[in-house]
């Protein structure tokens, strides 16, 4: 495997970023990074997903929805609607579900997961810290609500995106799990 491996390094290199400060891509950058995503396996050319994003006070209003969707009160509401404002972007994945006569919803939701994750990839890859969260809530109908989604529509979760802080990186899992993860059908 003599030559550079951008794919594989991309791969290797990203972490999940926890805090992140108050700078977020923009748009052009975002569709941009985006355009690149899209090129993930699609059966059918069904292009079954589509993101949301998030930012200001739009993330309130979905905090406010995962408080509400939850049933809190007091200060488990005020911690869980605040938990939106950690980035100062968020990312909402959506799979857009189709009926077809040869791609299942499962196969559809796995595309837009596709999407979801090749897209954290390159958002690292820019510089930018990402986390993919989801939670209870993420299929509520409240929630569903505050992100405007049709009924074939399925939140699957939310990238939280914002610049690294300086001189700080999350740690590196100690052990792969792939050794353990591969068998083979003889």
């Amino acid at each position: 495997m003599g030559a550079a491996a951008p794919v594989r390094d991309a791969a290797h290199a990203r972490r999940s970023w926890p805090k992140v400060t108050d700078a977020a891509p923009g748009d052009a950058e975002l569709l941009e990074l985006l355009d690149a995503a899209s090129r993930v396996a699609d059966h059918a050319s069904l292009a079954p997903w589509r993101v949301i994003a998030i930012r200001g006070d739009a993330r309130a209003r979905v905090g406010r929805a995962l408080a509400d969707a939850a049933g809190a009160e007091g200060d488990a509401a005020d911690k869980l609607a605040a938990k939106p404002l950690r980035a100062p972007l968020l990312i909402a994945v959506v799979a857009v579900v189709r009926e077809h006569p040869k791609v299942p919803a499962w196969e559809q939701e796995a595309a837009a997961a596709g999407v979801a994750h090749v897209l954290s990839l390159l958002l690292d890859e820019a510089g930018w810290g990402v986390m993919w969260r989801t939670g209870p809530y993420t299929r509520h109908p409240l929630v569903a609500g505050a992100h405007g989604l049709a009924p074939h529509e399925r939140l699957l979760g939310w990238l939280y995106v914002g610049r690294r802080p300086e001189g700080s990186r999350p740690e590196r899992r100690t052990a792969s799990p792939a050794a353990g993860r591969l068998s083979s059908l003889g």
